[in-house]
């Protein structure tokens, strides 16, 4: 369960994005940062060891924080999946206290839901396609579907897609995720949204995906492949839609998106 309903009828004034790229280098997150003119944090607001990042501001009157995962030195790359996610999520929520969470990234999308490259998505729910567990009651919790907060007349402004967002720590999919995709009615496929959810739903935090489309889940070309070419196309279509959002969101309570 999320927030309260005497929760929904206070104006928001605290958000987070929470991507799992760092945004100097990524092309979703680093004109969001720079549009906005968000700062790194120095002193961290999240201590190590813990590998987070953030970067803070102010836009319409709203406290901004895009957190970022953070880097896996070991491999040199970026921490990526649900558990940096959820991680990232929980101190996130320990230290910045925001009124509202935002997932926001690239994913696929199924053209059988009507998804294009470059659409952007907003969570109706979120779930995990690729945790099995074919036992009573762990097969629920291994799903672990979460309702998205409601923003209907945030759609509507916005002229945005709507659907299931799916998460999975593999790039790529299996026949048996891709059942379990098709059987829930997927839009969107991703790596950390059901992650986040089940923390925000641990500190009672409304939270929805914002989600633009880089390849067809549900196409005969390869991810990767799909990936890398409309990666950018992708991003700008997120970079239009991430400001919008916050404006929308200004002044509004939760119970008015």
């Amino acid at each position: 369960m999320y927030a309260d309903q005497q929760e929904d009828q206070q104006p928001i004034k605290s958000i987070i994005f929470i991507i799992g790229k760092h945004p100097a280098m990524n092309a979703e997150a680093a004109p969001l940062v720079s549009a906005l003119n968000l700062q790194r944090d120095d002193p961290p607001k999240i201590p190590a060891p813990a590998p987070c990042v953030t970067f803070s501001g102010q836009h319409h009157g709203l406290g901004v924080h895009v957190v970022w995962s953070g880097h896996d030195c070991e491999h040199g790359v970026d921490l990526i999946g649900t558990v940096p996610a959820s991680l990232a999520t929980y101190l996130a929520c320990q230290h910045l206290k925001p009124d509202l969470i935002i997932s926001a990234g690239t994913a696929g999308g199924f053209k059988a839901r009507g998804a294009c490259i470059g659409d952007v998505f907003v969570s109706t729910g979120k779930m995990h396609h690729d945790r099995r567990i074919p036992l009573p009651g762990f097969d629920k919790q291994g799903l672990g579907y979460v309702d998205s907060t409601p923003t209907p007349n945030l759609r509507k402004a916005l002229n945005l897609k709507a659907g299931i967002v799916t998460s999975g720590n593999s790039l790529d999919y299996t026949q048996e995720d891709m059942a379990i995709m098709n059987r829930h009615g997927a839009a969107v496929k991703e790596m950390e949204a059901a992650a986040i959810a089940w923390v925000a739903q641990l500190f009672r935090k409304p939270m929805f995906c914002v989600k633009a489309v880089t390849d067809i889940v549900d196409g005969d070309r390869p991810t990767q492949e799909e990936f890398l070419e409309n990666l950018n196309a992708a991003a700008a279509a997120l970079q239009q839609t991430l400001p919008k959002v916050l404006e929308f969101v200004a002044g509004k309570t939760i119970a008015e998106l």
